[in-house]
């Protein structure tokens, strides 16, 4: 290298440093192709930025977040990453893309403060959480179901408000069980003005034709209300529908998406130093 473009270099650090910039390393790190402050095999931030496609300045967000294991500096103040670095960002961002990143980042940390089992209670916490969708996903396609077989069956919908007495007669259940579910959310008839007496609309019968439907095949209010919310906010049957098979398919990837993350999450705990665990958890 000429002593022309050394003078240069030497400029254009100093020139950084006095512009109170993160750290000396991590600017030469960005513009040093000799490797100048950091180790024989270290990695820059630049380095772990382009394997995610992501900023320096994210990585060394990472590494101050605990996302990244402990990253150990030089004499001279430059940050050295290395490939166990680079496997801990490339599980974190996986984590991330299937459990979200605030959780990501809780099993990262944990992993890193020796807490492995805590890591995966949080992971056990997503896939609980995603089992709990699925479930309801389900409830609410029988709920469907049940509801398309008994439309043509069904009496038509009254075209004039009801009092509760008459939507009880019409559906062939008890006053009773129409306030019930009207306590549990379910139905919001409006009130006349007058008589402060119950009125329902024909959605609002809708609705309580639905409930009963799905009380007959012994589902509980609570899985209910899901059902109709979704149905008064698609519109119709045929758009829920449409709004299910959706639902599915995004579960399904999340599911993938877990898998693949959990996946990465295991190279990294099966590649860390055996000691690792135990030292940070002790505080050495």
């Amino acid at each position: 290298m000429s002593s022309q473009s050394t003078g240069r270099r030497a400029g254009t650090v100093a020139g950084s440093a006095g512009a109170g910039m993160d750290a000396p390393s991590d600017t030469v790190d960005e513009d040093s192709s000799s490797g100048v402050g950091v180790g024989v095999g270290a990695l820059r931030s630049v380095d772990l930025a382009r394997t995610v496609g992501v900023s320096p300045q994210q990585i060394r967000n990472y590494a101050d977040a605990g996302i990244l294991p402990p990253t150990p500096r030089s004499p001279a103040g430059y940050r050295r990453f290395d490939a166990g670095h680079r496997e801990a960002l490339v599980a974190y961002r996986s984590l991330a893309r299937g459990y979200g990143s605030g959780a990501a980042r809780a099993v990262m940390r944990a992993v890193h403060a020796g807490d492995v089992p805590g890591a995966l209670a949080l992971l056990d916490a997503g896939h609980a959480e995603l089992h709990e969708q699925r479930g309801s996903l389900r409830a609410t396609g029988e709920a469907l179901r049940a509801v398309a077989e008994d439309g043509p069956s069904a009496p038509p919908l009254p075209r004039t408000r009801l009092r509760i007495g008459e939507v009880a007669a019409h559906l062939g259940v008890r006053t009773s069980a129409l306030r019930v579910w009207e306590a549990a959310g379910l139905l919001t008839p409006a009130r006349d003005p007058g008589t402060h007496y119950r009125s329902y609309l024909p959605a609002d019968v809708r609705d309580a034709r639905i409930v009963h439907l799905l009380r007959q095949s012994h589902h509980l209010l609570p899985q209910i209300r899901p059902v109709l919310d979704d149905l008064r906010r698609s519109g119709g049957v045929g758009a829920l529908r449409t709004a299910l098979a959706q639902r599915e398919r995004a579960l399904n990837l999340r599911a993938r998406a877990m898998l693949e993350g959990a996946a990465q999450l295991h190279g990294y705990l099966t590649d860390r130093p055996s000691g690792e665990e135990s030292s940070a958890s002790s505080g050495s």
